[in-house]
């Protein structure tokens, strides 16, 4: 059965507890594989391990967090086996640095950028919803750490805005926080992933805007297989299972684009 791993430092926390009994362990079983996910597909990512887990009888371990902290887990010896980063960027550096077989890196999703709010009575049809005076707090996730974070600020870049509103915005470590924010309504607006509004039901789906893509760089999210795993034949399987077209159907109706 897929577990779900949460927490995110790597020292000191549920996972530094978690990876350090696998280093103590030794290797991996075969039958075990431990993915390191991005945040913004936690919600796709449960249902394509079910149905690997289901198919294979193999078992997923998952940790979501922060592209950016996951990629420093990686690089402090994290065991995890395949990385599904939110950006193209840390797996190719992953590889470049001789942690990831650049071979095996391909696009599994490309991601699309909404504002949103809780409130459903809400006006936001374009940008001029971040101008409302009742708007106080607009979140957004780290662009040092969460792709997603980096399209909004070059998005609010790009609309003339990021030093108008930087009074406004408060900083999710990775999208999920950032979505949390909103949906709690600590924030009244949210750059989030698409994907995470249409996972709602549509009591909760409060107001969308979806941000015209040209005005932040496409968010392409590879998958790489680590180091660490090659020669994994479970590893191997897993991501030619996630080129399958059934599992492409279900990435698309999740909110991405895998063409």
């Amino acid at each position: 059965m897929m577990q779900r791993i949460s927490s995110l430092s790597f020292c000191g926390s549920r996972i530094g507890l978690f990876i350090s009994a696998y280093l103590l362990c030794g290797a991996v079983a075969s039958e075990e594989l431990l993915i390191a996910v991005a945040s913004n597909f936690s919600g796709p990512m449960a249902e394509l391990a079910k149905r690997f887990e289901a198919q294979t009888g193999h078992n997923i371990k998952v940790a979501y967090g922060s592209s950016g902290r996951l990629f420093a887990q990686i690089r402090s010896g994290a065991p995890f086996q395949v990385f599904l980063s939110a950006d193209q960027d840390k797996p190719a550096r992953l590889a470049d640095l001789g942690l990831a077989d650049s071979a095996s890196r391909f696009t599994y999703a490309s991601g699309e950028l909404v504002l949103w709010s809780v409130d459903s009575s809400r006006e936001v049809s374009d940008s001029n919803a971040l101008l409302s005076p009742d708007v106080h707090r607009i979140a957004l996730a780290n662009p040092r750490l969460a792709p997603y974070g980096t399209a909004a600020a070059e998005a609010l870049n790009e609309l003339g805005l990021l030093a108008k509103l930087s009074g406004k915005l408060v900083q999710g470590e990775n999208i999920a926080q950032t979505f949390q924010f909103v949906e709690s309504g600590n924030a009244q607006l949210g750059f989030v992933a698409r994907s995470q509004v249409l996972s709602l039901t549509e009591i909760r789906a409060g107001a969308t805007w979806v941000v015209p893509d040209h005005l932040y760089r496409p968010i392409r999210q590879d998958a790489v297989l680590l180091n660490r795993a090659i020669g994994c034949q479970v590893c191997s399987e897993f991501l030619s299972f996630l080129r399958e077209d059934a599992q492409l159907a279900l990435i698309s109706a999740s909110g991405y684009r895998v063409d």
